[in-house]
């Protein structure tokens, strides 16, 4: 009777949910819990603290699957608001930690920016669903100064990772929503033409003497590094060159569980957070690899089938955005971590270690499968 009882309360869980999805999130947790394991030994990083994170995650996701995704409209406008609110203290009175002003106090501490991964795209998909076939061309410009609000308080913490998430956020929702290709187009010239011009003349543009507007001395010295690690090996080039052998000496099939090298030997900084994909990679080499970069695939795959079946734009919108930012994540990380991409405090979706980002991912899924849910019960 027992294992009946557990078997039903499972099932309960399950119910009405996508369980493509959720196979695909239980796969990606279980090489985060093997290769955290490994990323923290002889380190003083308890694996009781993952577990935790994850299983709240898990709940968060259970707990939004069951929210109508009409509910998640109507609080849009609300939680964007709470979100500017918060990001607005931030700047007043927040807590500074490691030269950044990102944290508030209001009982307990927290980072309103994370809230703003999910607050943005909800209120531009809100906004998008109001003016469904009235939508004028400065709409779109309405949408730009909601989504910039937030990027700029974010950008000033400095928080340029975050800051590139929620406006990458934002701008799959405008995109999705018909903003025309003939401005898409030489904006996204415009900054391949930048991206040029900065390898051309990178050696120039990083000498110490030379100021970089609107970007603080470190975020120059990341795009620098990116284009010559090697101009500083023990210094600032340390993480993305230790991360590159990392990854090149894992080779086809990997050195082996908890055998790598620059993981164990205290070669590879952040190993259990934004650098734990060059562990994987190490002990399981090019195969490894190319199956965790199936799942994501399939978890965009599958994200986006459901956000294009959903059954209103507010729905589609939202969904197609967060599926997008789980494809940003996890392409920004793995282009860093290989050396292709600046470095940046964006994590692996749900395999590094973390609190709040877990959270935003979980919740992000739980939206998912709601918008999934919803359509099931509508159609049946």
């Amino acid at each position: 009777m027992e294992k009946r009882s557990l078997i039903h309360k499972i099932d309960f869980l399950w119910r009405g949910l996508d369980r493509t999805l959720g196979l695909i999130v239980l796969a990606l947790i279980a090489i985060s819990i093997v290769t955290f394991i490994s990323a923290t030994s002889g380190t003083h990083v308890k694996f009781v603290d993952q577990a935790r994170n994850l299983i709240i995650s898990i709940g968060l996701m259970l707990i939004v699957s069951r929210i109508p995704p009409k509910w998640l409209e109507k609080s849009a406008v609300w939680i964007y608001t709470i979100g500017i609110a918060l990001l607005l203290a931030v700047a007043a009175f927040g807590l500074i930690r490691k030269g950044a002003r990102r944290w508030v106090n209001v009982g307990i501490v927290i980072q309103p920016s994370e809230i703003m991964k999910i607050a943005m795209p909800m209120m531009l998909a809100w906004y998008f669903q109001r003016r469904e076939g009235v939508l004028k061309t400065w709409d779109y410009g309405v949408a730009a100064l909601l989504l910039i609000l937030p990027v700029a308080l974010i950008g000033r913490q400095p928080d340029l990772g975050t800051a590139l998430l929620v406006l990458a956020s934002g701008l799959y929702v405008i995109i999705l929503a018909g903003f025309p290709w003939k401005y898409i187009v030489p904006v996204v010239g415009a900054g391949t033409l930048g991206i040029l011009l900065i390898i051309i003349f990178g050696g120039y543009i990083c000498e110490p003497e030379v100021k970089w507007p609107l970007l603080h001395e470190y975020q120059k010295n990341r795009v620098c590094t990116l284009l010559n690690p090697s101009s500083d090996p023990l210094g600032k080039g340390f993480h993305t060159i230790q991360s590159i052998i990392a990854i090149g000496s894992g080779g086809l099939f990997g050195k082996g569980w908890l055998n790598g090298t620059q993981a164990h030997l205290e070669f590879i900084p952040e190993k259990h957070t934004d650098f734990i994909f060059a562990v994987f990679a190490e002990e399981f080499g090019l195969l490894g690899n190319i199956v965790l970069m199936g799942l994501f695939i399939a978890l965009i795959q599958r994200g986006l089938a459901i956000s294009s079946n959903a059954p209103t734009l507010f729905t589609r919108l939202l969904g197609g955005s967060v599926t997008m930012i789980f494809f940003t994540y996890a392409f920004v990380n793995m282009g860093m971590v290989s050396g292709l991409l600046p470095v940046v405090g964006v994590p692996l979706p749900f395999i590094s270690y973390g609190g709040t980002a877990l959270v935003t991912l979980g919740i992000g899924i739980g939206i998912l499968m709601s918008i999934h849910r919803y359509r099931r019960l509508v159609q049946s």
